[in-house]
């Protein structure tokens, strides 16, 4: 038998915290009402998922950055898309940070670079053209691989499950707007001949 006298080293804290932060989705929160409700025998109201307002802090700091009015709709998404990546990588554990986290913020400012580029091609001749719908398609395969690197590291814990939603909605508003853009410069290059 041990005994522990008053001069031991045993730090028992005084006051324990304890955390009430929502860790549950809105899906979550939804089957977790039902079911009570349903074992209370109750009738479950539908209109649950429009009162829970579980709030993207780093999606409404990006939504903030204005818009330049010199630039495409898709550079301005795309640069949003990067802001919001960068932000919410910043707080992914460190042991993330040279698999995943590099290369997501990596995958969004070699997009924006091939987009860029892209903008300041003037499609005067042939060349040109296909200079450009090939920095287009590069921007694609990098936004596909950030997709794919964004669905690892949300399945590995680097990131949440709705910042990965999130991610997948406005890559696919990217990928669409450079489809887009893609659909007009070859209308336009068909009007010049």
């Amino acid at each position: 038998m041990y005994q522990v006298s008053r001069d031991s080293n045993l730090k028992i804290p005084k006051k324990i915290e304890i955390n009430y932060k929502n860790i549950n989705s809105n899906d979550e929160i939804i089957a977790i009402k039902k079911a009570i409700c349903i074992a209370k025998d109750k009738k479950y109201i539908n209109n649950l998922s429009s009162n829970l307002k579980i709030t993207d802090k780093e999606l409404d700091l990006v939504s903030k950055i204005p818009c330049n009015s010199n630039d495409l709709v898709v550079i301005t998404t795309m640069k949003k898309l990067g802001a919001y990546v960068i932000t919410i990588t910043e707080k992914s554990p460190k042991k993330f940070r040279r698999v995943f986290v590099n290369r997501m913020q990596n995958y969004c400012l070699e997009t924006l670079e091939y987009l860029l580029e892209a903008n300041f091609i003037r499609i005067d001749s042939i060349d040109k053209k296909l200079q450009r719908e090939e920095l287009q398609k590069e921007a694609i395969i990098k936004l596909k691989l950030l997709g794919y690197i964004s669905m690892v590291a949300q399945s590995s814990g680097c990131i949440l499950g709705r910042q990965y939603k999130q991610i997948s909605i406005q890559l696919t508003k990217v990928i669409n707007l450079i489809i887009a853009w893609k659909k007009s410069d070859d209308d336009r290059w068909k009007l010049k001949k």
